[in-house]
């Protein structure tokens, strides 16, 4: 399933954007989002927290990280690219099995359900 975004209005230098209803993510299970030509790997974990990335792999380039592997290293969620099982952090986005490596993290939040993502605002 990919989703294209419709930023929500804001005044700030962030604008939160809605995605989905969580109940539309499956648990342990990434989903990829479109907003203004940016691609989104949003994650469902356990615990119904979602956490967001950027689906394009930092190693390869290539969009893909929805499909990488939800898991925990020393009880933090991680997400492992599917091509070469590099480990992120979901939280920090720092690559946990090749130091110097990160992935971009987003902020999210669930209101009324409906899970929303914030990015920086157009210039």
């Amino acid at each position: 399933m990919t989703i294209i975004l419709e930023p929500l209005a804001s005044s700030t230098d962030v604008t939160w954007h809605p995605v989905c209803a969580l109940a539309d993510l499956e648990p342990e299970w990434g989903e990829a989002a479109l907003s203004d030509g940016q691609q989104i790997a949003l994650y469902r974990l356990w615990d119904d927290s979602v956490r967001a990335v950027s689906n394009q792999d930092p190693t390869t380039g290539s969009f893909v990280m929805a499909r990488g592997i939800v898991g925990t290293r020393s009880g933090r969620p991680t997400i492992a690219s599917p091509l070469h099982k590099q480990v992120y952090d979901l939280e920090s986005g720092e690559c946990v099995s090749h130091p110097g490596s990160a992935i971009s993290v987003f902020d999210t939040r669930i209101t009324d359900g409906v899970i929303e993502i914030q990015l920086p605002a157009a210039a």
